[in-house]
């Protein structure tokens, strides 16, 4: 069984880089998972398909799947692209553009209905 020897990426859903530093060990799934038919949940009969090692370094993780005898592979970590163009600065309105309030609104009469109940709950 092949194994996957990775740094794994940040998720869209964080903005750190929690969880990114150590190297992960996973073996590959030997089958492919089945749908349960009365509860639609998956099943799959491959217990490595549960292990997860984690590694500080590549090279233990390297030296754990030789140890063992594991036929592995490497997965190189991506590093990202950075932005060499500078962010857009915000500036404060300049003096006598209209602000967020000072635009003008449109006060619609109100049907007829509403009148009358205005009326009748006035005190």
């Amino acid at each position: 069984m092949l194994a996957r020897i990775y740094r794994p990426a940040k998720t869209a859903m964080q903005s750190g880089k929690a969880k990114t530093k150590d190297w992960l060990l996973e073996f590959e799934p030997a089958s492919a998972r089945k749908s349960d038919p009365l509860m639609g949940w998956t099943e799959s009969s491959d217990m490595k398909g549960q292990v997860r090692l984690t590694f500080e370094t590549r090279e233990e993780a390297v030296a754990y799947a030789q140890k063992h005898g594991l036929a592995f592979q490497l997965f190189e970590p991506k590093t990202p692209k950075r932005s060499s163009r500078p962010m857009p600065t915000t500036s404060p309105p300049a003096a006598g553009s209209p602000g967020p309030t000072d635009f003008p609104v449109q006060v619609r009469a109100r049907s007829a209905p509403l009148a009358q109940l205005d009326r009748a709950l006035a005190f």
